[in-house]
């Protein structure tokens, strides 16, 4: 958002959390750490900023819950774009759902990966909707509140180098799962993903 129109800011920051907590591999983390360290800077409102995230997580997260109550595993296992990538974070994501089943909820917000399937996977897995909503909230008004405060603290003497890290961070998570689903068993490259027909 470097470059951008303040106004501007504001609409990309919703729309990457939102795609990101509705199932889709988006830069949602990133985004609202770039607009946090804007805010440091005095281009944007770090209230606003908090807003956006927080409604943008919630709004995301939720029609993820009901695309997994309707849809379940299937959606995410479906054929298309980032097929596999769908795969592998489902497989990570289950795993850490079974762990800590309803805090998954919450702490799958700052999980990577995670923050992508898990409010799916509470849709396929039938958590109350009631239960899943007070965890979503909360998770999504923490997270929000603690990345963008933290990176507003940054100033923008660093903020270039700040979003610079952040998008090489998210360049070498995205090439190290890439690398890592084609070296596992039913990962590309000629295998099968299982679940994908």
């Amino acid at each position: 958002m470097f470059g951008v129109p303040a106004q501007l800011g504001y609409p990309v920051l919703f729309a990457l959390v939102f795609a990101e907590s509705a199932g889709v591999p988006a830069p949602g983390e990133t985004a609202l750490l770039t607009a946090g360290v804007l805010a440091g800077a005095g281009h944007l409102s770090l209230a606003l900023v908090i807003g956006v995230a927080i409604v943008a997580a919630v709004t995301g997260d939720t029609i993820g819950y009901w695309i997994g109550r309707r849809g379940g595993r299937a959606v995410l296992l479906h054929r298309g774009p980032l097929a596999a990538h769908r795969a592998h974070a489902l497989t990570h994501g289950e795993r850490f759902f079974g762990r800590h089943g309803a805090k998954a909820v919450f702490l799958g917000r700052f999980v990577p990966g995670v923050r992508v399937v898990v409010a799916v996977l509470a849709g396929a897995s039938a958590m109350p909707w009631p239960r899943f909503a007070l965890f979503n909230v909360a998770g999504a008004f923490v997270w929000a509140a603690t990345v963008a405060s933290l990176a507003s603290l940054v100033g923008p003497a660093v903020a270039a180098g700040v979003w610079i890290a952040a998008l090489a961070a998210a360049v070498v998570a995205a090439v190290a799962t890439t690398l890592r689903i084609r070296r596992s068993p039913g990962g590309e490259g000629g295998r099968h993903v299982p679940g994908l027909g």
